[in-house]
């Protein structure tokens, strides 16, 4: 699944795939299942407010976003930082909420069982 944000007039690309949850670990040295299922379980139906989330919440969204920027554009930087470094503060979390939507999504199973 792709899609293009328009975030402060910079154009962002996102994509995900089954490379993602290795993208991830390679990034974060963590499990994007685990760290999915627990914010997941956190917002259990409440709106997120970004000023009351925990750093490590934080830097989950923020891994999230970077790697399926990256997987969509190669020519994203190497350093997570660097990327980051181009958004307004707020800015990378509004990247971050779609970037969990897709991976939502994404995980959706598409067949219904059988009886």
């Amino acid at each position: 699944m792709e899609k293009t944000l328009i975030i402060e007039e910079k154009e962002v690309k996102l994509k995900t795939s089954a490379a993602i949850p290795r993208m991830y670990r390679e990034l974060a040295k963590r499990d994007i299942f685990v760290d999915m299922r627990n914010l997941v379980s956190a917002k259990k139906g409440k709106k997120i407010d970004i000023n009351e989330l925990p750093p490590e919440t934080l830097e989950i969204m923020e891994d999230l976003a970077y790697c399926m920027a990256k997987h969509a554009d190669p020519s994203v930087p190497e350093d997570p930082i660097d990327w980051l470094s181009q958004f307004p503060t707020f800015a990378v979390y509004g990247i971050a909420t779609e970037a969990m939507k897709m991976w939502t999504e994404d995980q959706r199973t598409l067949s219904k069982p059988k009886k």
